[in-house]
């Protein structure tokens, strides 16, 4: 089936136009630009969207710019509770990988990229470069269009003399677009300024931590939904991008191309609300924040060695009654040698508990019975009790089964022996 084809059974996504509520920037237009303009098609379609010609030594790209007020909501959030983000952790103490402790809003750069592939490596095409950024007090957001492969020159140039930002904010960025670009870099690196150096904040992982139990895919378009209550509308998907740029670089006609720089500009402007929830999550200030939610963000503070901040969002969670904050809150007290009230809590987790983490802690009350109180009877009583819970609510990993069973059954014979 052509390409032609295939968007037709996409023509619904592509006929409808909005009015853009974005500021306007008019084309610039110089000598050089003149001479290439002659062979430019629809180029009323790319000014009407806010996009302008950029031209470096004979060659071009597209330049799209458009601004938001700070009073815009974007889902849940307006723009001006960013400003107010990077402001608590500069006010606070606690330590995050995704702190902006020593920034300014205007150092963040919410990057996004689209690609012609999945893949990495030189075969896949970055076509579309776009970023936002906090200017004078609005949200610009630009966006670089790649008019055909083979003009990488003037895309990246336009790209990169202008940068001047400290850190990156992308979702699956690290492991994908920024790498993508480094590739792409290389192969023209003679002819563009060189990379700049950024701090990284990957919003995908910390997503990862938060909700991956919670939604059945960590997607971007499903933390908007769910997260976020930002809802798209008339949106292509974003696997579509690829085809319809390949259409685009035949026929010339910008529709399809403009359905997916308004994806991209979605995909922004949701990193700029994502990184404002994740820190009112991290740093507890989100009203509606879960138990649950607090328990990963206590599991977090406690991979980056943060303990105190972790004990003291377990014990938030355990006074909710959460049950895996009463668990992991339980560690936190025999790691500190309290082991009265570590067994009180695994005793609670053992009473309303089920499934796997009852039977664990079973298991961690009876090593507190047999090694601290010397109560070997008891201690046997909890380990056949994490014996039966198990037999009856098998793991689904056969490895993990036989791993428990083994060693609560050496345990179970060392106590009779006692």
């Amino acid at each position: 089936m052509s390409i032609k084809k295939k968007l037709q059974r996409f023509k619904k996504h592509l006929g409808h136009k909005e009015k853009s509520p974005l500021l306007t920037n008019p084309p610039v237009v110089d000598n050089e630009e003149t001479t290439i303009i002659s062979d430019i098609p629809y180029l009323d379609m790319w000014e009407k969207e806010n996009t302008r010609l950029y031209t470096f030594d004979n060659e071009y790209c597209f330049i799209r710019e458009v601004r938001y007020p700070l009073d815009h909501l974007h889902g849940k959030y307006y723009f001006q509770d960013f400003l107010k983000a990077v402001q608590m952790w500069n006010s606070g103490s606690v330590m995050h990988p995704l702190s902006a402790t020593g920034f300014r809003p205007e150092d963040l750069f919410f990057f996004d990229t689209e690609t012609t592939g999945l893949g990495g490596g030189t075969g896949n095409t970055i076509f579309l470069l776009g970023y936002a950024s906090v200017i004078n007090e609005e949200i610009v957001l630009k966006q670089h269009v790649l008019p055909e492969p083979g003009l990488e020159i003037p895309l990246y140039y336009s790209f990169l003399e202008n940068i001047d930002y400290s850190t990156l904010v992308t979702y699956n960025g690290k492991a994908f677009d920024w790498p993508q670009v480094k590739t792409r870099h290389t192969l023209i690196r003679e002819h563009v300024p060189r990379l700049p150096s950024f701090g990284h904040f990957d919003l995908y992982h910390a997503s990862r931590r938060f909700w991956k139990d919670r939604l059945d895919s960590v997607k971007l378009i499903n933390i908007e939904k769910e997260i976020l209550d930002f809802n798209r509308k008339d949106d292509i998907p974003g696997y579509l991008a690829p085809m319809i740029y390949f259409d685009f670089v035949e026929r010339k006609n910008p529709e399809g191309l403009i359905k997916i720089l308004k994806h991209n500009e979605n995909d922004i402007l949701s990193l700029i609300s994502l990184y404002t929830h994740l820190t009112f999550q991290i740093l507890q200030q989100d009203p509606r924040q879960t138990s649950t939610e607090k328990v990963h963000l206590g599991k977090w503070f406690q991979y980056i060695g943060e303990q105190e901040a972790a004990f003291k969002t377990f014990q938030t969670a355990a006074n909710a009654n959460d049950i895996q904050g009463k668990y992991e809150l339980a560690y936190h007290y025999k790691k500190q040698k309290n082991f009265l009230e570590a067994k009180a809590l695994w005793v609670e987790v053992v009473k309303t508990g089920e499934g796997k983490i009852q039977k664990l802690a079973c298991i961690e009350v009876a090593k507190i019975l047999e090694h601290q109180e010397k109560n070997y009877y008891l201690a046997k009583e909890f380990t056949e009790k994490a014996i039966h819970i198990h037999v009856q609510h098998q793991c689904k990993s056969p490895t993990d089964s036989d791993k428990f069973l083994q060693e609560a059954q050496k345990r179970l014979l060392r106590l009779q022996r006692k």
